[in-house]
C-alpha cells in the first residue's frame, strides 16, 4: 500500500530506543524526506513528527532550527581533519538551501553571523592544512583532480564497465540541494550518495575545472591556465594513460538546453565508449546574469531543472548502461563590493572574487594598497601564476554593489558536491 521499491522486513522497529535518536536527524539533515500523512493527528512533541510534513510549514521550521545547532555544535576547528569540513559543508549546504528558500529577515542575519564565523575558520584552517590535501590517495577522493583516478580504480574492479562524469560547472553545494530535491520530485527511481571534495585553489573555472579533466594538480597544465580549451585534450590523456584506447573516451562540454540525444550521440558510442566526461553551463550562465543574490539563483536553478534537462540526461545514461557521478568545479557565494582596484593591466586576470598577476611583487604591492584582500600562495600552481583573493564576502566591485561570484576561499566556493546518481530497481 505504500508503493515500497525495495523488498525488506515486513517491520521496522522505529520506535526502539537504540534507532529512533537516529531517525530525527536524518530528516534534518535531509537523508530522508518528510511525507504527508493526514489520517491522524501526529503530535508536535512525537518523534514521529520530523517525519511529518504540515500544513503551516513548522516542519521547516523546527528543521532549520536543528541545522543550526548541529552545525553549530560540529563546527571544526583550525586542527580538524579535511573531512570533518567535508562533513559539516554537507550540514551547511542542507540548511544553506533552506535560508535561501525561505524569507524569514531573521533567520538570514543569524546565518550570515554564522556564515561569516564558519568562513574565519575555513580560511585559517586552508592557509595551514590546504597544501597537504594534494597528493592524499584517490580511494577517497579529497580534491576534484583526485576524481579520475577514482573513478579508474571503479572500472579496474570490473564491477563498473562504463561511467559518465557528469560536472556542472559552478554548482555550490546548497543549489546541488536544490537540483536533488527537483530530481527526486521528477523521478523517485533515483537515489543519489552525497559526498564532497574539495576544489582547486583559486576557485576559477580555468583552475579547477581543468585539474579534474586532467586529473593532475594545476601545475602541470601551465599553457591552458587561462582558459579551458585543452580540457578535452587533458582528459583523453588521462584515460589513454589508463590503457583505454581513443575512441573508448568521450569529452562534450557547453550543455544545458540542447537536444541532449543528439548532442551526445555525436560523441558516444554506445558500444566503444567506456568513459564519458561532459560539463553543463548552464549554473555558471545563471550565475554571471544574477542580479538577486543567492536566493535568485536557488530560484533559477529550479526553473531549469523544470525543464527536464539533467533528467533526461541521466535518464539517457541509463539507458546505455553508464555509472553516474556528477561533481562541480567550484561553488560561488553572494558577495558585497568593496570597491574596484585601480591597477591598469597589473593583472593578467581580473574576476570578482581573485585577481591573478604575474610576480608575486606586484601581487603584494596591490594587496598592501588594498583593504579586504588576501593573498593566497601560489600552492600547486604553475609559475607566474599569483593570486590575490577578495578577503570575507567582499568583491572586487562598485562598492555597495551585490554579485553572486566565485574564486575565493569561502566553504562555498571551496568545497563542491560529489554525487553517486543510481536508480532502485524495481522488484
Amino acid at each position: 500500500p505504500y508503493g515500497l521499491q525495495v523488498s525488506g522486513p515486513a517491520l521496522l522497529p522505529f520506535e526502539h530506543q537504540d534507532i529512533r535518536i537516529y531517525i530525527d536527524n536524518l530528516f534534518v539533515e535531509g537523508k530522508l524526506s518528510p511525507v504527508e500523512y493526514s489520517k491522524h493527528l501526529v503530535p508536535a512533541s512525537s518523534w514521529m513528527s520530523c517525519g511529518i510534513k504540515t500544513a503551516s510549514g513548522d516542519t521547516e521550521a523546527i528543521r532549520i532550527d536543528r541545522l543550526f545547532t548541529i552545525v553549530t555544535s560540529n563546527l571544526p576547528n583550525a586542527q580538524s581533519r579535511y573531512n570533518e569540513w567535508l562533513s559539516v559543508a554537507l550540514q551547511w549546504g542542507e540548511l544553506s538551501a533552506l535560508i535561501h528558500n525561505n524569507s524569514d529577515e531573521k533567520l538570514l542575519e543569524r546565518f550570515i553571523s554564522l556564515q561569516t564565523q564558519i568562513n574565519g575558520i575555513f580560511a585559517g584552517w586552508l592557509t595551514e592544512y590546504y597544501a597537504s590535501l594534494i597528493n592524499l590517495p584517490p580511494s577517497t577522493p579529497a580534491m576534484v583532480h583526485h576524481i579520475p583516478r577514482f573513478l579508474s580504480r571503479q572500472l579496474e574492479g570490473r564491477e563498473t564497465k562504463k561511467i559518465a562524469l557528469l560536472v556542472i560547472d559552478g554548482l555550490a553545494f546548497d543549489q546541488w540541494i536544490t537540483v536533488k530535491h527537483s530530481l527526486q520530485s521528477q523521478d523517485r527511481t533515483l537515489i543519489f550518495r552525497d559526498s564532497a571534495v574539495f576544489a582547486w585553489i583559486p576557485t576559477l573555472t580555468s583552475v579547477s575545472r581543468q585539474a579534474i579533466f586532467a586529473g593532475k594538480p594545476p601545475i602541470y597544465f601551465p599553457n591552458s591556465i587561462y582558459n579551458t580549451n585543452s580540457e578535452e585534450k587533458l582528459w583523453k590523456q588521462f584515460w589513454q594513460g589508463q590503457g583505454l584506447q581513443k575512441q573508448e573516451i568521450a569529452y562534450r562540454r557547453s550543455l544545458g538546453d540542447e537536444d541532449i540525444k543528439k548532442s551526445l550521440d555525436d560523441v558516444i558510442n554506445p558500444y566503444k565508449t567506456i568513459v564519458a566526461g561532459m560539463v553543463i553551463n548552464t549554473v555558471d550562465k545563471i550565475m554571471h546574469g544574477m542580479q538577486l543574490g543567492s536566493p535568485g539563483m536557488h530560484n533559477q536553478i529550479a526553473q531549469w531543472c523544470k525543464t527536464g534537462y539533467l533528467k533526461k540526461t541521466l535518464d539517457y545514461l541509463d539507458e546505455l548502461g553508464y555509472e553516474v557521478w556528477l561533481t562541480s568545479d567550484h561553488g560561488n557565494i553572494e558577495a558585497v563590493g568593496t570597491g574596484r582596484i585601480a591597477e591598469g593591466s597589473l593583472a593578467d586576470s581580473r574576476g570578482e572574487r581573485v585577481r591573478i598577476y604575474p610576480n608575486v611583487e606586484l601581487r603584494n604591492q596591490t594587496a598592501a594598497a588594498s583593504e579586504n584582500t588576501r593573498p593566497w600562495a601560489p600552492i600547486g600552481l604553475p609559475e607566474e601564476f599569483f593570486p590575490l583573493l577578495a578577503d570575507n564576502n567582499t568583491a572586487f566591485i562598485k562598492e555597495g554593489a551585490t554579485t553572486v561570484a566565485h574564486g575565493g576561499i569561502s566553504i562555498e566556493e571551496v568545497i563542491v558536491p560529489l554525487i553517486k546518481i543510481e536508480r532502485i530497481l524495481h522488484r
